[in-house]
């Protein structure tokens, strides 16, 4: 069986008052089956804001690696930008 590829990205809302677990309630439903959102934290920033830290699990054969998701995710109401913070290999099935 394949390993797979597990990528962590930030999410940084559009503003202080976006609500994050709608975001996430709206990526949950976007995402295609390959992807799997193993966990998400809010991230204290500055001055009231709070970034999205996503967890996801997805195939190692993705052509593009996350571009596909991350322009899922920047389309999301509320998503003003998101970053690649790590991406690595890892034997989780």
């Amino acid at each position: 069986m394949m390993a797979k590829i597990l990528a962590v990205l930030k999410v940084y809302p559009k503003d202080v008052d976006t609500d994050l677990d709608g975001v996430i309630v709206e990526l949950k439903s976007a995402l295609p089956t390959k992807y799997e959102l193993v966990r998400s934290e809010k991230v204290y920033v500055a001055f009231g804001l709070h970034v999205l830290r996503l967890y996801l699990l997805m195939p190692e054969d993705v052509e593009g690696g996350t571009e596909e998701v991350e322009d899922i995710i920047k389309n999301l109401s509320g998503v003003e930008g998101v970053e690649t913070e790590l991406v690595t290999r890892t034997d989780i099935r």
